[in-house]
This record gives C-alpha cells, structure tokens and sequence, in this order.
C-alpha cells in the first residue's frame, strides 16, 4: 500500500509542467487555425484576372493642352481598360509639380508627377525616381523675326517670355539666362498660350517652350501664326553647362514640307521627362504603372534601362527591380498587395528561413530525445548493482532482496537517491515535451520516455516501501514484467 508521501511524490511528478503544457496544447491547437486564416488572407489578396484594380493614384500632369496632360491621360485610359484608376491631376508644369508632389506627401492625395528634367529638387524633398519617358521635349524659342538673329548679341534688349510662372520652361531658361545678364532681356512669364497671342501680335519680341517638337500646339504656331524658330546661337556651349540637355536639329520643311517651315535647320536643346514619385504609392502600384507606361509605349522599358540616371533622384525600389529584371515582379501581378508586404525575393528567403528553422527543431529535439534516453540509461545501469541478478527487469524490482552484505540504510538511501534524479530526469522530459518548438505530433517519443521513467519510478518506489522482503523472480518466470 502507497504511503502519504508515496502518493505526494507521484501527483509531483506527473503533475510537473501541467501548466506550460495545457499552454502549449492551447498554441498548437490554435496553430492549424492560424494557418487556415494566413492561407485565407493571402487568397483574399490575390488578383487572379491579373488586372490592376489595385491602382489608385493621382497624376500631376500640366495644362491641359500640353503634352504632359496629354500623355497622362493616355495612360489613364489604360489604367481603366484594365480595371485601374489613375487621375490626372492639372498644374502649371513642372516646377508646380515639384512643389505639390512634396506637399502632397502627408495627405497622399497625389502619387506621381512628370517633371521636367533639370527641374531643382528641394534638398529633403525624398523624391523617388520611377522613370523616363521614351520621347525627348525640345526646348524652342518663336517669334516673328526669330530667322533674322544668328548671335546672342543681336538678343540685346528684347522682350522675352519664358513660359508660365512654375513651369520647368521657366525654371529652365533662368538657369539658361543667368550667364546673359549683359544681354538686359526684358523678361516676363504668362501662360503659353497667352504668349503666343503676344508674339503674334508683336507684344513680345521672343518666346520659350518646353514641349514635344511635334506638338499640334507648336506646329500650329509655325504654320497658323506664321512664328518663326530661333536657331539657338551657341547650343553646344549652353548644353555643355547643364549635363542634361543635349543638342538637337530641327529640319528645314519638318512643319511644312511644301512652305518650307523652317526654310533652314534649325538647332535646339532637349530634355527628358521624368517620371517622380513621392513615396505615397505601393510597390505594386508603382510596378503597375511601369507596366501602363511599357504597354502604351513599347520603348519604355528598354529606354530606361539602357539610360543613365542624371536626375539625382533614386530610383523607387519597385521601379529599380523592375528595370533590372525586365519584368514586374510575377507574385504581384496575381497577388499585388503580397509584395506590398514584402517582394518576392523576400518572401523565398522567408520560406527557405522558416524550413532551415524546422529542420533545426528537428535536429534539437533529435538531440534532446537522445539525451534524455542516455541519462535514463545511464540510472538504469545503476540499479542491478542492488540486487544479486545483473538481468533485473523493472517488474522485477519490487519482489527482489538487496544484494548480501549490503546495509539496509545503505539500500534505502541509494533508492532515494535514484528516486530523487529519476524524479528530475521525468521533470525535464515533461518540460521539453512541452516546448513550443516541438513539432506537432513530436511530443509522443517524449511521452514513450516519461512512461519508461515514471515505470521505473513506481518499481523502486514499491521497493522501498516492502522494505525489500521478497525473494528475487528469475528472468524467464511467468510473473508478468511492466518492461
């Protein structure tokens, strides 16, 4: 019969982590849960149509007669074919771009913006690159007498506009300017239109545009209002001194072949329209835009890879992978926001993360399993040494006699002495089974080794509490053994 404290040491140590196993069982059944919602989520997230629902962006274009409007709304058009939104946003060009793109940072009510390249960037502006259009803008100045000057100094005096107050025409042409101080041009900033109206009627002797050299605005000022192009004196100079423009012919007849306008060729400057970013847009939405702009203009994606980067902005993250694999990123076509999280190349070294880390479990606990057997074994040797019989099983114990000679406070110490570390040994195996990096199901080959213990536990227990009175059963008797 089982003492008190028999009894006691029992519930001890079979109740030993109780609470951090309900715990554990609570984590592990919640886990299939767990990945039930994550697989749910990331199907909720996905776009199997492969469409771009996901966009949603303001566009900063510029009037909207001019080139920049028209471009972005082509790129609207698309974006709604495929199930996307983009805005076009109006504005006075490219300086004006600038200066909301960076204010619109707080409210995300505009996500992109064509800018002028050359246009000054504020020095904490956090503007992001995210490309260039395929087609150059061209720098032209009209006026109705522009083929009768051939040097800068027949430009002494005369009245010159310079595009609209925020436009990248006027930013342009007053880095231009500053070195013609001398020149005492009367300089003046109106709307485009507005100056056209003024050169024609002679109310300005001179007028600048930033705009495609086949513009209808522009052809219908040379053949319409009779202006004339100005063959920039000294291009190559003034385009050596700011590294983004370069040097361009215009041809005689490009306007009107059979009028001959211009009746000579003519030397301007061109600039890249850049594509700018203010950080508000997702990596998906910015990839998705990449993807509009390659649609409608096939060049677009070679162009950019092949061009080096003047502007000095960074380019976007999205728009850098993009360039430099060809092609956006394949998880987000189908799972846009996924990548918005975190890119694919990401998401791989997740996953092989997540399988190193499983397979580390594994070997840990391959380890501890093979710790926890060798310490049981190593106590188990211990035992025959009480006992005549070197082959005792453990149902054998508690009907055997001590070995002759030996005294029995000597015997009962060294049985609660192996108890007591037995006791211990089943307390770490209960621990660790426990463990929240246990793989599921792994807890059995921990469970098949606390039975072991808790066994060999019972036998020395009986043991001690018969006082070792019985005689030893030999090994191949019909008494039924509990190993």
């Amino acid at each position: 019969m089982e003492t008190v404290g028999s009894k006691e040491s029992k519930r001890r140590v079979l109740g030993l982590g109780l609470h951090a196993g309900r715990v554990s069982a609570g984590l592990r059944f919640l886990l299939p849960f767990l990945a039930v919602i994550l697989l749910g989520t990331l199907f909720a997230l996905t776009d199997p149509e492969a469409s771009l629902r996901h966009l949603r962006v303001g566009f900063l274009s510029g009037n909207v007669k001019g080139n920049y409007f028209a471009v972005v709304d082509r790129i609207a058009v698309g974006a709604a074919r495929r199930k996307g939104h983009v805005t076009n946003l109006t504005s006075a060009g490219s300086a004006e771009n600038v200066r909301r793109l960076i204010e619109a940072r707080s409210s995300c009510s505009a996500h992109f913006a064509l800018v002028q390249e050359g246009t000054p960037w504020p020095a904490d502006s956090s503007l992001e690159l995210i490309g260039r259009l395929t087609r150059p803008e061209s720098l032209v100045i009209l006026g109705r007498n522009a083929d009768q000057f051939s040097s800068l100094k027949e430009l002494h005096g005369l009245r010159l506009g310079i595009g609209p107050e925020g436009s990248g025409t006027e930013s342009l042409m007053r880095r231009l300017l500053a070195p013609l101080a001398s020149l005492d041009l009367q300089v003046s900033t109106q709307p485009i239109d507005e100056q056209l109206q003024k050169l024609e009627r002679g109310e300005l002797d001179l007028g600048a545009m930033v705009i495609d050299e086949d513009a209808d605005q522009l052809r219908d000022a040379v053949r319409l209002r009779k202006l004339q192009l100005l063959d920039l004196p000294r291009a190559e100079a003034m385009a050596h001194e700011l590294p983004f423009l370069r040097v361009a012919r215009v041809e005689a007849g490009h306007y009107d072949v059979l009028s001959g306008f211009p009746p000579t060729p003519k030397s301007i400057l061109q600039t890249d329209t850049l594509i700018v970013g203010n950080g508000c847009a997702s990596r998906s939405a910015t990839q998705a835009l990449i993807t509009l702009f390659t649609d409608t203009y096939p060049r677009f994606l070679n162009y950019n890879r092949d061009s080096a980067n003047l502007s000095g902005l960074a380019y976007a993250s999205g728009a850098r992978s993009y360039y430099a694999a060809g092609e956006p990123d394949q998880l987000g076509v189908y799972a846009p926001r996924v990548i918005d999280i975190m890119p694919t190349a990401g998401w791989i070294q997740l996953a092989l993360g997540i399988s190193v880390l499983f397979n580390a479990m594994g070997l840990v606990n391959r380890y501890r399993l093979w710790r926890l057997d060798d310490a049981r074994v190593k106590i188990e040797q211990e035992i025959p040494r009480l006992f005549h019989h070197p082959q005792i099983t453990v149902g054998e114990i508690a009907r055997s006699r001590p070995a002759p000679g030996r005294e029995r406070g000597e015997i009962d110490q060294e049985v609660r002495s192996l108890i007591t570390r037995l006791e211990a040994l089943h307390g770490r195996c209960r621990r660790e089974s426990v463990s929240i990096l246990v793989p599921m199901g792994g807890e059995m080959a921990y469970r098949y080794q606390e039975t072991l213990i808790a066994d060999l536990i019972q036998a020395l227990r009986d043991f001690a509490d018969r006082g070792g009175a019985a005689t030893i059963v030999p090994v191949d008797s019909s008494a039924p053994s509990r190993r």
